[in-house]
């Protein structure tokens, strides 16, 4: 029976490589112990193998490209709030300063996780809101 090797292929376009040949070369002879280089010689059972290998590989990559956007959007939606405290986002040695006093989050800004994000931003709010009504309680 001839082997389609449309599932390999796939899998191999989203490994994060840029020489797909030396990555196949590579992950046969890892998958053959030496034997061969080749798709063609490799057994149904070896080959399954090499695929399942490559599909938990190819879904952890995935699950990283997808954290690090959430890291992204939550550092954007981080620096939005700050630029409305009046913080210059422009310069990185002012965010940081404002970032690092204890009271906000004690650490630089590029060190800062997801969840400590989360809470950056609800700070920012907090301070956004107490500042609103104190703006309208002079006007009063």
């Amino acid at each position: 029976m001839k082997r389609n090797y449309s599932r390999f292929y796939a899998l191999l376009g989203r490994m994060p490589t840029t020489d797909k040949d030396g990555l196949k070369v590579d992950l046969v002879r890892q998958y053959t112990d030496n034997r061969t280089d080749s798709l063609r010689e490799m057994t149904d059972k070896e080959y399954d193998a090499m695929c399942d290998g490559m599909q938990r590989q190819s879904n952890g990559y995935k699950a990283r490209e997808i954290a690090r956007e959430e890291l992204r959007r939550k550092r954007s939606a981080a620096l939005h709030l700050l630029q409305k405290n009046g913080i210059d986002t422009t310069d990185w040695h002012r965010v940081n300063e404002y970032c690092e006093n204890p009271r906000i989050t004690g650490k630089p800004f590029g060190k800062l996780t997801i969840d400590e994000l989360d809470l950056l931003c609800i700070k920012l709010r907090m301070i956004i809101r107490k500042n609103n009504n104190t703006d309208k309680s002079l006007l009063n």
